[in-house]
């Protein structure tokens, strides 16, 4: 018995040598901590994009500890899930992922991850999700809050908005550097190279530079291509259509007034190109000296022109502002 106090004050300079169980459990949580940071950052030097199953899913982004952010891809890539916007989304997803990697200011602080539904089905069966392409941004601390999942629809997936959102989430300011596109200078080549043919062929009769009806077609085809919301198309980047995972079924027509299709645009192109056509028709009717006959036919194909067109037009309009109590027909 006399032993036990030295035992208990050997102990005690033991604990103290190693700063208890509390230490103990601190040192092992920044070992493991270490450990899932130097893999993720050997697997980033090898793919901006890093691929998970679930087994990494859970260890790498679910379970702590964790002092990184990860950006997360829910996709399905594979050709018989036939998801054309998974691929879209997955170019400027890799571009976003590139820029950051192979910047100056890249770090530890953010990895960017992808899990595709044939690779991780058990993800998404943990997450209740049921759509791709999913981003989802699990913060270094806590759960993954509702503005932690990116407004797809709203947004579109271009790498430029995806940098913006990722910023607001994780203060982490990525630059985006695209790969050099040369079809912009090709067709500008292409068209400067036209226009010089011409001036040589017709030689020094430019008369065709100064027919109104040439540049009235260029400024109206503009026109048409603006107000259908081209321009929204090229700095959103949005999906060509969406095809409903469950029923198979593919929508054309936004359902917001805060986002749009490719394919919608084109739809307003032609709506507004119909109703236009109609328009110039009935100003034929009215100002052309052809025969009377010609002329009401003329005027008759203009209303319906318009009539038909423009009641589209309000259709796609009620399609999209919902409540909106007025129609054509």
């Amino acid at each position: 018995m006399a032993a036990l106090p030295g035992l208990v004050l050997q102990m005690l300079v033991l604990l103290l040598a190693f700063g208890g169980p509390g230490a103990a459990g601190q040192k092992r949580k920044e070992m493991v901590l270490s450990e899932k940071v130097n893999q993720l950052m050997e697997w980033a030097s090898k793919r901006s994009v890093i691929r998970m199953n679930g087994d990494k899913f859970r260890r790498l982004v679910k379970a702590p500890p964790r002092n990184y952010s990860v950006v997360v891809m829910f996709t399905a890539l594979q050709p018989h899930r036939q998801c054309v916007v998974c691929k879209q989304a997955d170019e400027e997803y890799q571009i976003l992922a590139n820029s950051w990697r192979y910047s100056s200011a890249f770090t530890n602080k953010i990895f960017f991850a992808m899990v595709d539904f044939d690779e991780g089905s058990d993800v998404f069966q943990m997450l209740n999700m049921n759509s791709a392409p999913t981003f989802i941004n699990f913060p270094a601390k806590g759960k993954p809050k509702r503005g932690d999942t990116y407004e797809l629809q709203v947004r579109g997936f271009a790498a430029e908005q995806l940098a913006r959102w990722v910023a607001d989430r994780t203060d982490v300011n990525i630059r985006v550097i695209r790969p050099p596109n040369y079809a912009g200078p090709l067709v500008l080549g292409l068209l400067l190279a036209v226009i010089g043919g011409l001036v040589y062929l017709r030689g020094s009769n430019l008369d065709f530079l100064y027919n109104k009806t040439g540049w009235a077609l260029a400024a109206l085809c503009f026109v048409l291509a603006m107000t259908s919301g081209q321009m929204w198309n090229h700095i959103r980047g949005p999906p060509y259509a969406h095809k409903n995972p469950h029923t198979g079924q593919v929508n054309y027509i936004h359902g917001s007034s805060q986002a749009q299709f490719v394919a919608e645009t084109h739809i307003v192109l032609l709506f507004n190109g119909g109703v236009t056509l109609g328009i110039v028709l009935l100003h034929e009717a009215a100002t052309s000296g052809m025969d009377v006959g010609k002329r009401k036919i003329m005027c008759i194909v203009g209303i319906g022109l318009v009539l038909v067109f423009f009641s589209w037009l309000v259709s796609v309009f009620r399609s999209k502002y919902h409540g909106y109590p007025y129609r054509y027909v």
